[in-house]
């Protein structure tokens, strides 16, 4: 439960954070003001919740915002804090990462998260060049940057290349332009490989894919250099364990229109036969 100790020294961050709009800013300083000049925190918090209320219902808060918005109103997900520390620390001895892009990142972290061998899977921006990018930027696609994922693994338990092909069953490999409800350059296909090892295992598997004749379309994922991974927002990070109604629906469109699409490049292989 919020109380007036507990929620300053949180606006007072949001208030200084960047990636917080003006609209949701002015809400939080005239909370700040209240609560300062001891009004009631219960009215005060309630009226502040009354105005995010619209906002966070349309999906429309800010990511810090929103994990805020979760905490006000007494979410249990609101008060889930991922730890970053795996992604900054050195690698020890066996332990890889391996980085991909392919539509929205929420549907690409469970099915990497559940094998056997992954110690964490963090979702982030990578690509682009500015600096300490938010989820606002990279999503009105100007950034260069793409919605990722960092899979920390465990290589003697599991290979990159199992990895790879858990990759390859979760995309459309033929849709450059985003992934299924995911449109947008901020949701192209990509793997990024951190070494040449990477490298030649990503580049034989695209052409195995090509030669296949599974797909009628080209395949158009591409193979890029690793730049800086900045993980995103704390609400963003698990979200199949933070909304799990929500993830779910997002889960079953992806999962369908899979389906129809390896069935179909089965059935392609079966009467044409790989290519020669």
């Amino acid at each position: 439960m919020l109380t007036t100790q507990t929620v300053l020294p949180k606006l007072a961050v949001l208030l200084q954070d960047p990636t917080v709009h003006y609209w949701e800013k002015k809400a939080l300083l005239t909370a700040q003001t209240s609560l300062k000049n001891q009004v009631n925190s219960k009215i005060v918090l309630e009226r502040l919740e009354v105005e995010l209320r619209p906002l966070a219902l349309r999906n429309n808060l800010t990511a810090n915002m929103a994990d805020f918005y979760l905490q006000l109103t007494g979410n249990p997900a609101g008060q889930m804090e991922f730890n970053y520390d795996i992604h900054y620390q050195k690698d020890p001895p066996f332990q890889e990462r391996a980085i991909f892009s392919g539509g929205c990142f929420w549907c690409l972290v469970e099915p990497f998260d559940r094998r056997t061998g992954v110690k964490a899977v963090i979702s982030g921006y990578i690509g682009g060049t500015a600096p300490h990018p938010s989820y606002e930027q990279v999503s009105h696609d100007h950034t260069g940057y793409v919605e990722a994922v960092e899979i920390i693994y465990d290589s003697r338990l599991i290979k990159y290349q199992d990895i790879l092909q858990t990759y390859w069953q979760l995309i459309d490999p033929t849709d450059a332009s985003g992934q299924f409800d995911d449109r947008g350059d901020h949701y192209r296909p990509v793997i990024f490989y951190t070494d040449q090892h990477q490298l030649q295992l990503a580049e034989a598997d695209k052409h195995r894919m090509e030669q296949s004749n599974h797909y009628k379309a080209p395949i158009v994922v591409g193979i890029e250099a690793a730049t800086k991974f900045w993980p995103a927002e704390n609400y963003h990070q698990n979200f199949y364990q933070k909304f799990k109604a929500r993830y779910r629906r997002l889960e079953r469109t992806r999962k369908q229109v899979l389906l129809f699409q390896h069935l179909r490049g089965r059935l392609r292989a079966l009467f044409k036969g790989p290519h020669k």
